[in-house]
């Protein structure tokens, strides 16, 4: 038999074609769902206008000696969204902001993923008293209010990026883990774990070669429904203060129009532009979100 036969046939290049084949599959469902292919759409905007945004901004767009503006001036005069109470670009900030909102959405919604992605597959694995001290501790922080304690740590690990993923991410896994749990028991029932444990399959080969990858496509959408929450957490912490001054994000924005007395000035223009961003970037993240978990579920499909 030739070489190229045995690489056609291999178990690599089986697996290869069949995860092509789930993956065409997936994206034909998802096409069909409007709102999702609009979402997606919408979050390539975001994502790009996040790792190109600063080079659209002028070097000084932060600046407040720099600043040329007047004070909360209305658009026009070459500035599209007018200036806030420095006189700066709201339009420069806005974009400035982009990058900040999104990396600290999507890192706290990937380290709750990992989470409660790891302690679903435990505690749906493991059965007795692992599972029931593990599931307690979900329930204790589904139980807490999420907001409240994400201000505890925020107050108590110091203002920054890094605090605020690790505040937003350990306060938002709960509700992943049981998710992936009930699914990973829905796995462990099936006939292929019986055999692999009858042939030795330790736990550790079990968990990751047979139940990660089956939980994979549920934790991916709850993934991207969890960003929107993350991003929504950001910003109220921002618009509450619990963020580095010297950083820009739309919830801070908020914060400095308030503080600025923009509601009160009549300045729409300060509040309009990062409120509409947070809430596009929020709605284009549940659009794709409920799109990819219907494809993935025949009965949402039905």
């Amino acid at each position: 038999m030739s070489s190229s036969a045995e690489v056609q046939y291999s178990p690599r290049a089986i697996r290869l074609a069949r995860w092509r084949r789930a993956s065409g599959k997936l994206w034909k469902e998802f096409a069909k769902q409007k709102g999702g292919v609009v979402g997606l759409i919408g979050l390539g905007i975001f994502i790009i206008l996040a790792i190109f945004g600063p080079m659209l901004v002028s070097e000084n767009a932060t600046s407040v000696v720099e600043a040329t503006g007047e004070r909360m001036a209305p658009p026009g005069d070459g500035y599209i969204f007018g200036t806030d109470d420095r006189g700066r670009s709201v339009a420069e900030l806005t974009i400035l902001g982009t990058r900040v909102t999104l990396i600290i959405g999507m890192a706290a919604a990937f380290l709750g993923m990992i989470i409660g992605t790891t302690v679903g597959i435990i505690s749906g694995h493991f059965e007795g008293k692992i599972s029931w001290v593990l599931m307690r501790i979900a329930e204790w922080f589904m139980n807490l209010p999420t907001l409240v304690l994400a201000v505890v740590l925020v107050v108590i690990m110091g203002r920054g990026m890094l605090v605020m993923v690790i505040a937003i991410g350990v306060t938002s896994w709960a509700g992943t883990a049981r998710v992936v749990r009930a699914q990973t028991r829905a796995v462990e029932g099936r006939p292929y774990m019986e055999r692999a444990k009858a042939l030795g399959a330790g736990h550790g080969h079990q968990m990751v070669r047979h139940v990660l990858p089956n939980v994979m496509p549920l934790v991916l959408a709850s993934t991207i429904m969890a960003v929107a929450g993350a991003i929504l957490t950001e910003s109220t912490l921002a618009f509450l203060g619990l963020y580095d001054p010297a950083s820009v994000s739309w919830g801070r924005m908020l914060n400095q129009a308030w503080s600025a007395g923009a509601m009160t000035a009549q300045a729409w223009w300060y509040i309009l532009a990062p409120g509409l961003m947070i809430l596009l970037v929020v709605l284009c993240f549940t659009l794709a979100g409920r799109a990819l978990e219907t494809a993935l579920n025949p009965r949402l499909r039905k």
